[in-house]
């Protein structure tokens, strides 16, 4: 079984941009937000994807990603995935031992700024960088599946 363990955290400032050791834009949808299997058409830079992700249990849940060619994709994200599609630009930044995923919002989640880092286990500790603000791990509201259907634009309280 493929176990995602991941912790996310809001981003207090743009630090990281310096830091960082690759920038790629990300394209994505989503073909089912069903909670028990959410299923995601991605393309990131000259590459596509489908993923399959099951419950979210504490920080973990189980993750199922393949490689699809990119015109599918594409087709799939202009013919099949639900409306509310995510774009987002994702910087690498390496730090005390792990890559953190720090992802741009663009579009309708524009000014939305959110880092994850993955861990080997839920008890792991991590050394935090500069540029991480409050931990929204739990907070469903951050899961991309949930911003292409109601986009930060269109929150009340941001934060």
């Amino acid at each position: 079984m493929n176990l995602e363990i991941e912790r996310k955290y809001r981003v207090t400032d743009r630090s990281y941009r310096t830091g960082a050791t690759r920038c790629t834009y990300y394209k994505q949808g989503y073909l089912s937000t069903n909670p028990a299997a959410t299923v995601r058409i991605r393309i990131a830079g000259g590459q596509a994807f489908i993923t399959v992700k099951g419950t979210t249990t504490g920080c973990s849940r189980q993750e199922y990603e393949y490689p699809i060619p990119v015109a599918d994709a594409a087709a799939m994200l202009d013919g099949l995935c639900q409306s509310g599609l995510i774009e987002k630009k994702r910087y690498l930044y390496p730090y005390a031992g792990h890559t953190w995923e720090v992802d741009e919002f663009m579009g309708d989640n524009e000014g939305l700024v959110v880092a994850e880092v993955e861990l080997q286990s839920e008890s792991e500790s991590i050394a935090l960088p500069p540029f991480i603000g409050r931990e929204v791990t739990g907070d469903s509201r951050y899961y991309n599946s949930n911003l292409a259907k109601t986009p930060y634009r269109d929150w009340v309280e941001k934060e």
